[in-house]
């Protein structure tokens, strides 16, 4: 699998990232921001994977032997670095592989007006490859020391608009493990007045899925819940985009949830949401408009840009947040930005759950009963993949063959992968990762245990097959 654009920016096996191709992409996007600013300066931040100084150094190079002057920002959350060159009408450079295994890695572009979206994605492409074919390319950088206010401007960004009090009396623990973002979430929280109680702080890369935790990182954390009395745990993936929260019960709050009582609670009145989210968010009545979109932020973003009724919204499955418009809150505002964020979505629920003097389970339990949860099949062949959801959505026979519950879906939709909807409600989705040689399933249905069951031995007759 060599380097390509997949759901969110350029990803590949970390080996595949070469001077040739980092610096290739790079000057490609740069000529097309160049169209979009007058502004010349580019922001380059990188996460934690053993790869990501060697692939932050060539982008650092291909930027300067571009004419732009690079800007090092250092290990800062995705968020971070967008919302900071956003602010500056600049581009941003992000390396990361985010929930993806350490052996891979990825860039994540964004333009001086936002998300780098599905139509960037061609012409840079075809530009890179031009450039790849002419030869000779710059040598690498060392980064050298990183420009701390981009940092400095993300802790700002909660604590002014929530206040230093806004989560006084919580107890919080946070699992920092290999997060771009972990010292700056233990600031933040601090900042607002939680107890924090920081955790698993490791060296080495560890790749978090939000989508398909692991059940020993849940074990970990609903120790520490009880032994500390702690109200939540929460995390975000390596990147910092997408949140990770366990409840005081030890039960994981999915995204979707997530995003619902945090567009709720900043008044949003219209949600951008992909297909992998639960129906809850329209049975839910909170909204004037819900528009689904494929699953991808670049899909969310752009669906953003067209919403009429205002404030605008966007989430997704994993969690991340995209805010399209700015939100006055009674501490300060908030400046919108449309780009998938952690912290809003942990923030917004915990202070909510505080105004109404509710337990986060007792928050999410106000939401209509849908339960979703996805996990995936690693090293699924894309060649098998593809034939495998032709087959899924064309014949009754091979949906029998592989599980009689999801022969006679009353609804399907190929938007994105094959989603199948049935007469009581239950949806089954499955999806081809952008990102990385895995087949995903979503499942909903009406109760978590039934969603768990179900989702199990779909995994297991999916690994058969792949």
């Amino acid at each position: 699998m060599a380097a390509a654009f997949g759901t969110s920016g350029l990803r590949g096996p970390a080996v595949d990232f070469t001077q040739t191709v980092c610096a290739a992409y790079i000057t490609a996007f740069l000529e097309r921001s160049a169209n979009q600013t007058t502004e010349r300066t580019a922001y380059v931040a990188a996460d934690l994977r053993d790869s990501s100084p060697r692939i932050a150094g060539q982008c650092l190079a291909a930027v300067k032997a571009a004419g732009w002057t690079p800007v090092w920002a250092g290990n800062v959350p995705t968020p971070a670095v967008a919302a900071y060159a956003m602010a500056r009408s600049a581009p941003a450079i992000m390396i990361t592989g985010s929930h993806i295994p350490e052996s891979y890695n990825g860039i994540k572009f964004y333009r001086p007006d936002g998300e780098f979206l599905k139509e960037d994605e061609a012409p840079v492409r075809t530009r890179a490859e031009a450039i790849m074919a002419d030869g000779p390319t710059v040598a690498a950088s060392e980064p050298g020391a990183p420009l701390a206010d981009v940092a400095q401007d993300y802790v700002a960004r909660y604590v002014s608009a929530f206040g230093s009090s806004a989560l006084s009396g919580l107890k919080i623990g946070i699992d920092l493990h290999s997060a771009v973002g972990r010292d700056l979430l233990v600031e933040i929280f601090e900042g607002l007045g939680a107890d924090v109680h920081p955790f698993r702080r490791v060296e080495r890369f560890v790749a978090v899925d939000t989508e398909a935790l692991d059940q020993n990182d849940v074990a970990r954390a609903r120790a520490l819940i009880a032994e500390h009395g702690l109200d939540a745990v929460i995390s975000t993936d390596g990147d910092g985009d997408r949140p990770l929260v366990i409840d005081e019960l030890g039960r994981q709050i999915n995204g979707d949830v997530l995003g619902m009582l945090t567009a709720r609670a900043i008044g949003a009145k219209t949600v951008v949401t992909p297909l992998s989210s639960t129906s809850a968010v329209e049975q839910s009545g909170w909204f004037e408009t819900v528009e689904r979109t494929r699953i991808g932020s670049p899909y969310v973003v752009a669906a953003m840009t067209t919403a009429s009724s205002h404030p605008v919204v966007g989430f997704e499955a994993n969690g991340g947040f995209l805010l399209q418009d700015d939100i006055a809150l009674a501490n300060g505002p908030l400046k919108r930005l449309p780009t998938r964020d952690a912290v809003l979505p942990v923030v917004a629920c915990l202070m909510l759950a505080k105004e109404r003097g509710l337990s986060l389970s007792a928050l999410a339990a106000t939401l209509p009963p849908r339960f979703m949860k996805a996990d995936r099949v690693k090293d699924a062949a894309a060649d098998k993949a593809r034939a495998f959801l032709e087959q899924v959505e064309t014949s009754a026979d091979f949906r029998a063959g592989f599980d009689p519950r999801i022969v006679t879906p009353v609804e399907t939709s190929t938007l994105d992968g094959v989603r199948m909807v049935f007469g009581n409600g239950d949806t089954v989705h499955f999806r081809q990762s952008g990102n990385a040689p895995e087949m995903r399933i979503y499942v909903e249905t009406s109760a978590m245990a039934t969603t768990e069951a179900l989702l199990g031995e779909l995994i297991e007759k999916l690994k058969i097959r792949f």
